[in-house]
């Protein structure tokens, strides 16, 4: 039986710009379009430097090692599918493997081990949530489990969330404390970023 063959996708930014990461060919990892990833750097700019980013349904990688590349300071990856862990794996050892940490095991599942890892973190944290989308077999309330995840993040510890999902669904203007600062469409993919409330 052929093997099948990965896709690859570059490092667009940063200390690994041009860099050739891998992308399984699997139907449950999408990569994340450039002009998508383009966009959420852009709007990040600087403010990353040094500050911690969680790619939560990580496939390879590929937002958090750019992530990486444009100075964080630690990235944390959480991925169930053995083949896209392998693959991760790989990305990571290819760029600085000191600076990440990836968990085996489902994100709804494994989500509080990194909000443990990072209490003792100084530094705020950047969330980036990417869910399978909700038209696949049984992932109807996938949305509704990412939102009780958002929910558990303790807004002392949080830069920023964005979520990455299918453009018809309309993401609240609130979630626990923190409120949507900004929509993004690109197709049938959108991206909601979300801040905690500034205390008046």
């Amino acid at each position: 039986m052929k093997k099948e063959q990965n896709f690859r996708t570059k490092i667009i930014g940063g200390e690994f710009k041009g860099r050739f990461i891998e992308i399984p060919n699997i139907s449950t990892t999408r990569s994340s379009k450039s002009i998508l990833k383009e966009s959420l750097f852009n709007t990040l700019q600087f403010d990353i430097i040094d500050k911690n980013f969680v790619e939560v349904f990580s496939g390879s990688g590929s937002i958090g090692l750019e992530a990486l590349s444009r100075g964080a300071k630690e990235c944390y990856f959480i991925e169930y599918n053995k083949v896209a862990y392998r693959v991760l794996q790989q990305n990571i050892k290819l760029l600085n493997p000191n600076r990440c940490h990836y968990i085996f095991g489902d994100s709804f599942e494994k989500f509080d081990i990194v909000l443990d890892m990072l209490k003792n973190s100084k530094e705020k944290t950047y969330f980036y949530f990417d869910p399978p989308f909700s038209i696949r077999d049984g992932m109807s309330d996938v949305y509704d489990k990412t939102i009780t995840l958002i929910e558990k993040i303790d807004t002392s510890m949080c830069e920023m969330v964005i979520v990455e999902h299918i453009t018809k669904l309309d993401m609240p203007k609130e979630i626990g404390e923190l409120e949507q600062i900004k929509r993004k469409k690109f197709g049938r993919s959108t991206m909601t970023y979300y801040k905690p409330k500034e205390i008046n």
